[in-house]
This record gives C-alpha cells, sequence and structure tokens, in this order.
C-alpha cells in the first residue's frame, strides 16, 4: 500500500472475535469506508480527498486482506450482522458510510437490520438487489484484472488504473484478489449478488438520509439496480455520472467527492 500526505496508519484489532485489519486515516467526523468484492489494497485519491474533512476507516471484511475469514458468516446478512456487532465494539456508531459494490450491498444489509447505527449512507454501484434489466457481471467468469478493467468505460484514461490494476501485478497483489474473489463467492453465489429479499426491506431507510451513486455506463452493475434501490428506499436521491463505469470514485473522483462532501454536510 502506497502512502500520501494524509498520514494513515494500519492496525489489527480483536473485534467480534476476529483480527480486524483496518485502516485509518484523516482528521474530521469519522467515516466508515466498506470495500468491494476485490478488496482494499491501495490508498486513493478519492480516500486522500474525503480525508480532508473526515477520519475514514477502512476495515477489510472477514476473508478478506489480513482479517481472517470466520465460517459461520455464510452470507451477506450473515456479514451484515456481524459488522453491526464490530461497530458496537469499535464504539464507532452512528456514523457515515460509504458502501461500494458488494460493500454497498453490506451497507445497505446493516441499514435494514440497524437504520440508528448510521447517520447517512451513500450507495455506490452497489450489488444486492437483482437489477429489473440487465444482469451482474458475473466476476468468476474472468481472471480479476480483466474484471476490474470492465469497471472503466476506458481504463487507459483513468489515473490510477496503473495503480489498481498494474500490467505487471506483484505476486502479493494477484493473490490477494483471489483470496478476496473466493471469499465474494462464497457469501454471494446463489442467487449471484443480490438477496431477492432485500428491495421488501428497504423502506425501513426511509428516515436515513440515502444518496445513491451510479456510472451511467456501469458494466458491473447495471443501472436498473441503481434505480430499483431509488425506488425502494424513500427520499433517497439517485445521481448518475456520465460517461462513467463501476467506479466513479476512481473513473470521476472530483465529482464524486464534491457529490459525497456536499451530502454528508448538508
Amino acid at each position: 500500500m502506497t502512502t500520501s500526505s494524509t498520514a494513515w496508519k494500519e492496525e489489527i484489532l480483536s473485534i467480534a472475535g476476529v483480527d480486524l485489519q483496518i485502516i485509518k486515516g484523516g482528521s474530521g467526523e469519522p467515516l466508515l469506508i466498506l470495500h468491494d468484492e476485490i478488496g482494499h489494497h491501495e490508498w486513493l485519491n478519492y480516500q486522500q480527498a474525503l480525508s480532508q474533512n473526515h477520519t475514514l476507516h477502512i476495515p477489510s471484511h472477514p476473508g478478506f486482506g489480513k482479517t481472517q475469514p470466520l465460517e459461520w458468516i455464510m452470507n451477506m446478512r450473515d456479514m451484515a450482522g456481524w459488522y453491526l456487532q464490530a461497530l458496537d465494539e469499535l464504539k464507532l456508531g452512528p456514523i457515515n458510510v460509504v458502501g461500494f459494490s458488494m460493500g454497498g450491498w453490506l451497507a445497505a444489509e446493516m441499514a435494514t437490520m440497524d437504520t440508528s447505527m448510521f447517520k447517512k449512507i451513500v450507495l455506490v454501484g452497489a450489488t444486492g438487489v437483482k437489477p429489473p434489466v440487465g444482469e451482474i457481471y458475473d466476476m468468476f467468469l474472468e481472471i480479476a484484472q480483466n474484471f476490474i478493467t470492465a469497471g472503466f468505460v476506458d481504463s487507459s484514461k483513468v489515473e490510477e488504473f496503473q495503480k489498481i490494476c498494474p500490467d505487471d501485478a506483484p505476486a502479493e497483489l494477484v493473490e490477494a484478489w483471489e483470496v478476496a474473489r473466493e471469499e465474494a463467492c462464497r457469501l454471494g453465489w446463489k442467487p449471484y449478488m443480490y438477496y431477492a429479499g432485500l428491495p421488501q426491506l428497504l423502506p425501513r431507510l426511509k428516515a436515513l438520509p440515502t444518496l445513491i451513486v451510479w456510472g451511467r455506463q456501469d458494466a458491473i452493475v447495471p443501472i436498473s439496480a441503481g434505480e430499483l434501490y431509488h425506488q425502494s428506499i424513500p427520499g433517497s436521491k439517485l445521481t448518475v455520472l456520465e460517461d462513467c463505469g463501476h467506479r466513479p470514485e476512481i473513473e470521476k473522483t472530483s465529482d464524486f467527492v464534491q457529490l459525497v462532501n456536499e451530502f454528508l454536510n448538508s
């Protein structure tokens, strides 16, 4: 993991029955970042920007990064229940949260279980609901590099693409991708990357300010899934970024950071 002008630190904490890897950096009100199905491997520009006004807490989910898996966590609702206990022990709630892809699904599941744990929630290209139109991209039919590349409209124009997906990826990074994909498979295989009951539970978020961010050209999770989240969460706001794929925080960093900051500060 590379350093930046913001001091960050990595900790391993004994939390909720597991040694939890967590990265912290920045200053200001705490902001929980829930990573996607590939895991968290770098301190990126969007994190650097958000850390100017927020103290970022970026845990590696059980089974990802340096956090060992827990055998009893068999699906995303199990994971959500574990996270609520972890946040209790970390004394982080109520807290603002940003969830990316599978991390967005996780955030949504947690919120349906306990809306009081969160102040505001941001879902970015979230899996978790079955798209009414199109299908969620099957990441297990591709090598990790191809899956990551498919998340961008044009990866050659993305400043940080070689940082997150280098042409000659070191063996340790390739292994971390595969470990993450194995755990994602275990958690979200059948049905693939969604829970059929989630749209029926999402109205519980009616009093929780919710921002949904999607790339118009998202080839991983169709925009119809974002529209379903928006329809299912009363009072939520859906913002669609043009010329943008599955990773708006990387492909449209300035626009994304502005959206999140304005939402959290409003």
